[in-house]
């Protein structure tokens, strides 16, 4: 399986860091893609795009100001497939990423994702009291995936708090 294609550029609203990629995105080669994610429609849901998009536009969130990226490049049938040594090398170029691109917001796509980002144990929801890189924010939000057993609308009202963060 080959990994995906970033989607990023300087001084984006929001970058996406989920995990790493589905089987099915590395196949159609474009992020959320997996039928079960409901990514695209929590943003939608949320008021951060005009309409719902498909996965296979993903590129054209740029334009809205939306990046995507993983922690972890390596496509996986499951986050727990992900071994300690591609976390810690992925934290590194992730890290060196936000550096340079300095995105006003990095939403980080689960709590888990977060927690090997950050090494931060115990992990609220939303906008974290210190962001890992001066002068970029950093936000936590469920993970999209069909697996997650939360309640649609307390997902999305958990993305839309990304809103006022993009006005600031």
């Amino acid at each position: 399986m080959e990994p995906i294609s970033d989607h990023l550029k300087k001084n984006l609203k929001v970058l996406f860091v989920g995990f790493n990629p589905s089987i099915r995105s590395s196949e159609v080669g474009h992020h959320y893609a997996n039928p079960n994610n409901r990514f695209w429609k929590i943003i939608y849901e949320a008021g951060l795009t005009p309409r719902k998009y498909e996965a296979s536009e993903d590129t054209k969130l740029l334009e809205l100001g939306f990046g995507f990226t993983n922690i972890v490049a390596r496509p996986t049938k499951a986050a727990d497939e992900i071994t300690k040594e591609e976390y810690k090398e992925g934290r590194e170029i992730l890290r060196k990423k936000i550096e340079r691109l300095k995105p006003q917001v990095v939403c980080f796509v689960g709590k888990g994702v977060y927690q090997q980002y950050s090494g931060v144990k115990v992990v609220k929801w939303g906008k974290q009291t210190n962001g890992s890189v001066p002068g970029v924010v950093d936000f936590v939000a469920p993970s999209s995936s069909g697996l997650v057993r939360m309640r649609m609308e307390e997902i999305v009202d958990i993305y839309k708090g990304l809103g006022p963060l993009l006005s600031e």
